[in-house]
């Protein structure tokens, strides 16, 4: 299986940034980490292991970016506002210089997925850019920031919370994207995030927004869950 360590000094953030490249072709997927996560935890956590056949057949390429939380949502001793600005330089990374990254693979069909924190990332990414996102797969997700901020929002915060602004995106070419979009969100029953999976679901189907809410048993949100998961949804929602 093809494995590639990327580096380099990301202007946006003013420091270096890593990732990890698995796979030689295939549809391209965007991998974020859980809350304050590194770009290597897919890896040692098992979850190339659980995707290698498709790695190693070509179906997929997967691009493992490193998180910021801990300067951005999780930075609590900053006020949410700050936070919010730090996130968008990631934003602006990922859109500035990790996509046209990704670029090189010719194949035009993006994925976003994440477990838990990484998946808040993977679904505000793909619907802010719904025009480059063509699948999106949150695994035991919390999808309204304000969970993090304590309930605190501002025009800065919400531009980044996807619970917030799909409501009123009124853009019909933005809105039919997302509508195109396959989402899919897993959740266990017991999870103590379930009410706000639920919660964003309703918010999606509010736009008309199609999307699959699968609720596993148990309260599965460890990743041996997640690799259960990235396998049953990869190739789409059934």
């Amino acid at each position: 299986m093809h494995r590639e360590h990327v580096r380099w000094y990301s202007p946006r953030l003013e420091r270096d940034m890593d990732l990890l490249v698995f796979g030689h072709a295939g549809a391209r997927m965007l991998v974020f980490p859980s809350s304050m996560g590194k770009f290597f935890e897919w890896e040692d956590q098992g979850m190339i292991g659980a995707l290698s056949e498709h790695l190693e057949r070509g179906w997929l390429q997967l691009y493992c970016v490193d998180s910021v939380d801990s300067d951005s949502w999780y930075a609590k001793w900053k006020h949410p506002s700050d936070r919010a600005f730090h996130h968008s330089r990631y934003d602006a990374y990922l859109r500035d210089e990790v996509i046209p990254l990704t670029q090189g693979n010719p194949n035009p069909f993006l994925i976003t997925t994440g477990a838990s924190f990484g998946a808040y990332h993977a679904l505000t990414f793909a619907l802010r850019y719904p025009h480059l996102v063509g699948r999106t797969i949150g695994l035991s997700g919390v999808y309204d920031i304000r969970e993090v901020t304590d309930g605190y929002t501002d025009q800065h915060i919400y531009p980044y919370n996807p619970a917030e602004f799909i409501l009123n995106e009124h853009d019909p070419e933005r809105l039919a994207a997302m509508q195109r979009m396959d989402i899919i969100l897993a959740i266990g029953r017991d999870d103590s995030l379930r009410g706000n999976s639920e919660y964003f679901s309703g918010r999606l189907w509010s736009r008309n927004i199609w999307h699959a809410l699968r609720i596993w048993d148990g309260w599965s949100h460890d990743w041996p869950y997640w690799r259960q998961m990235i396998r049953a949804y990869i190739g789409g929602s059934d």
